[in-house]
């Protein structure tokens, strides 16, 4: 079977996994194919900020999301941080784009300089260097000077840089309505085509047709 886009999400420690995981859902259901990528501090802050059961193993990652999500067969795979062999590696096999959602600032200060000790950092250098669609979206306040130093690296580097930040003037009512926001806004990123939010000032089209 064959899907719209290739997306890896990269869910890393960083509190607001809420926002990763509902990109996720969204995915699936635009018909994407979804890499995942859980680091380990990504699996406590998973078990501290929801209700949701941690999944202890990469394998159980894949299984439970697939199930959770009603992923098609081969929709969603998802790699260990030492799986080299996965195709992430790779610039053959890069996605269409990689979202870090949330990203820790140490995830963001090790792809900004390059490194590759995992292969989450592996295959955010390779979606760079193949001039593919990076999203970092560091979920920290306040920032230091060396935050957003290396959050300019990366935008020079081609990177979007999308802290979380929820708007108000659609007066959400819920935390999922702030979420939503969010996501919406990444998948407008990635040119997939949302129904979370409206466009802005899409009211005043619908009264002129």
């Amino acid at each position: 079977m064959s899907f719209d886009k290739t997306i890896t999400v990269a869910l890393t420690g960083a509190s607001g996994i809420q926002y990763g995981l509902r990109l996720i859902d969204a995915l699936i259901s635009a018909q994407c194919r979804v890499y995942v990528l859980m680091s380990k501090p990504a699996k406590v802050v998973m078990g501290m900020d929801t209700d949701i059961p941690v999944p202890a193993r990469t394998s159980d990652v894949q299984k439970d999301f697939s199930e959770r999500y009603a992923a098609k067969e081969g929709q969603l795979f998802a790699f260990g941080q030492e799986q080299w062999t996965a195709p992430i590696a790779s610039g053959s096999g890069a996605p269409d784009a990689m979202v870090i959602c949330p990203c820790t600032t140490g995830t963001l200060a090790a792809v900004a300089a390059g490194n590759c000790n995992n292969l989450l950092e592996r295959a955010a250098d390779v979606v760079l260097k193949e001039r593919r669609k990076l999203i970092v979206m560091p979920r920290e306040m306040p920032f230091s000077s060396i935050h957003l130093e290396n959050m300019l690296r990366l935008a020079n580097a081609g990177a979007v840089i999308m802290p979380p930040n929820p708007a108000f003037y659609n007066l959400p009512q819920t935390v999922d309505e702030l979420i939503d926001f969010v996501v919406a806004r990444v998948l407008d990123q990635l040119d997939i085509e949302q129904s979370l939010m409206p466009v802005w000032g899409s009211e005043i089209l619908d009264e002129k047709k």
